[in-house]
């Protein structure tokens, strides 16, 4: 991949964005970060609500439950985007990924081990330049981190819930070529367009791709795949790090 062209940012084909992190950006809840993919830019916060919900309670599930919610405000994008709630519904492609992100820390959080309580996770796109969904993913899973560090500290949970780390990086095709970490710029007119969902011990939580009036073979999907994973290992090494600095002391980061 040295010898082919740069992309209209200057990264290699290959190459993450610039990511960058910065803790307790939301100070009201649990545990929050402010994190940056590129310019794109994602506020994740963690609130830990000492209830479950009511089906959980009338159904005799035990264990606690996590649940994420995901908007872009208005100015997030050039042009401004309506607010939901003014619409009076939630949009798809809202809904589709709030639920993703409720997937992806639910496969690495067992649930018994977080006791009666809920774990609200709040993902709000303050600037989006391609990949809002898998820098919520990564940013959710620090600050539900960072959240559940804290009762752990106040010994309100016995042992850590979180079994693993979690995140989530785009891949895709253009202009015939296999790249990581798209930008808008790629991202609104990729050939291919995939988002895949990884954990820190490298197995699969989900894998998202679709031809954009297009068709991809096999061996182009393995590609794909392959680059995703080399993104993820790297991401999950930033996380490790940014945890380590944050949560001295700790035993287990996972």
């Amino acid at each position: 991949m040295t010898n082919t062209p740069a992309r209209a940012d200057g990264r290699r084909p290959d190459q993450l964005r610039p990511i960058t992190i910065e803790a307790n950006f939301a100070p009201y809840a649990t545990g929050s970060v402010l994190i940056g993919f590129g310019n794109t830019r994602v506020i994740c916060a963690a609130t830990i609500e000492p209830k479950v919900p009511n089906w959980m309670r009338q159904q005799g599930v035990k264990g606690g439950w996590l649940t994420a919610e995901y908007s872009m405000l208005p100015y997030s994008t050039l042009d401004r985007k309506q607010r939901d709630i003014s619409k009076g519904k939630l949009d798809g492609r809202t809904v589709e990924i709030q639920r993703l992100i409720g997937r992806s820390l639910r496969a690495v959080l067992d649930l018994q081990k977080l006791g009666d309580n809920t774990l609200w996770v709040d993902c709000d796109v303050l600037q989006a330049d391609g990949g809002t969904r898998t820098a919520s993913i990564t940013g959710a899973y620090l600050a539900a981190r960072l959240a559940i560090q804290k009762l752990l500290d106040a010994k309100k949970l016995a042992e850590n819930p979180l079994v693993d780390s979690v995140a989530a990086v785009s891949v895709g095709l253009y202009e015939g070529r296999e790249l990581l970490d798209l930008a808008y710029v790629e991202d609104k007119d990729a050939e291919v367009d995939s988002n895949v969902v990884m954990t820190g011990k490298g197995q699969y939580v989900e894998v998202q791709g679709s031809g954009e009036e297009a068709t991809f073979s096999h061996d182009q999907l393995q590609g794909l795949l392959a680059l995703a994973q080399k993104g993820l290992k790297e991401l999950s090494a930033i996380q490790t790090a940014f945890l380590t600095k944050q949560l001295l002391g700790s035993i287990k980061l996972g």
